[in-house]
């Protein structure tokens, strides 16, 4: 009897102390904050998600999913009903996406706000007002999956073809080439190297006389400007002197004005008169050239005076000599 009570009050006990548990853990986990429900439809796998799952707002925890099942509106498509606390800035630019926690493969609901007003989903049977649920990262990378699959397999056929035999050959050959053109230029940098030990080094050591003699030429080139900016203003002032009214060049401009006057002058007086008595002593001088011919020819007119010339046979007035006037047979 005494053992039936013992068992009785562990039994009680027990049983106490699991409602005092149960008790606390609804306690612990009563929420008051309010909710706003949404519905979301997708015709994605919404694989990785579970009831209780969390709904965040921009990585902020302000929900959760409440069930998962089918759109009854639209065939194939998955309905996600949350609740979603009455404070997170629900909008119309608001949209879902499924966002996976780490590689644990855990997916939530992510809420996030696009640039601009996105048209609202037409709400179910139930009435409750949806929100826009656009494709994930991941969806999209298994969208894409198979493209890229077909780019990654053509990869790997050209890089096959690129290392097929005949490009290795080529290869081989090239890495020769780079290693004949390293050597080249190791003799090239070592004979850089000893022409600048063997001419450079001593033009350097030269360097400080041809500066000195350099500046020594810029100085006599300084000198030499100043000695010709003062012939230079000598002959400034030189021109000014000819150039001052009354001077040289004014003296010689007169000088030309009465020359060529006396040339004028010359040339309309003098040398017309020169010209007549010229024309005059050339007429005298025929004359008497004329006269002292015929007196070549013929002295006797200087005592008889000029002869008269007898016409010859065949002119006119012509008379033979046995015809003549008193002449006898």
């Amino acid at each position: 009897m005494e053992n039936k009570s013992h068992a009785w009050a562990a039994g009680v006990f027990v049983i106490a102390v699991a409602a005092l548990l149960a008790a606390l853990a609804m306690w612990l986990s009563r929420d008051h904050s309010s909710y706003n429900r949404y519905e979301l439809s997708s015709r994605e796998s919404v694989t990785g998600l579970q009831p209780q799952a969390a709904v965040r707002y921009k990585g902020v925890n302000v929900g959760k999913v409440l069930a998962i099942g089918f759109d009854p509106q639209t065939p194939g498509n998955v309905l996600i009903r949350i609740a979603v606390d009455t404070d997170a800035p629900i909008g119309a630019t608001t949209f879902a996406t499924l966002g996976y926690q780490g590689v644990t493969g855990l997916a939530h609901i992510q809420l996030d706000d696009a640039a601009s007003a996105l048209t609202a989903p037409t709400p179910g049977p139930s009435g409750l007002p949806r929100l826009p649920l656009q494709p994930s990262q991941l969806s999209r990378l298994v969208e894409q999956g198979p493209q890229l699959l077909g780019q990654a397999q053509d990869i790997m056929e050209r890089v096959a073809r690129l290392l097929d035999e005949g490009n290795q050959q080529r290869v081989d050959q090239a890495l020769e080439h780079i290693g004949q053109a390293a050597s080249s230029m190791q003799h090239l940098a070592a004979s850089l190297d000893r022409t600048t030990t063997e001419r450079l080094d001593p033009l350097l050591a030269q360097l400080p006389a041809l500066i000195s003699d350099s500046r020594q030429s810029l100085q006599a080139l300084r000198q030499a400007s100043e000695h010709a900016g003062g012939a230079a203003q000598s002959i400034e002032q030189t021109v000014q002197a000819l150039n001052r009214e009354g001077g040289a060049l004014d003296g010689l401009t007169d000088s030309a004005q009465a020359l060529s006057g006396a040339i004028d002058r010359l040339a309309r007086v003098t040398l017309p008169r020169v010209n007549r008595a010229a024309g005059d002593t050339s007429a005298a001088a025929r004359r008497i050239g004329r006269a002292a011919a015929g007196i070549s020819d013929n002295p006797q007119q200087l005592i008889y005076g000029p002869d008269t010339v007898r016409a010859g046979p065949g002119e006119p007035g012509f008379e033979a000599p046995g015809t003549a006037a008193g002449a006898q047979p």
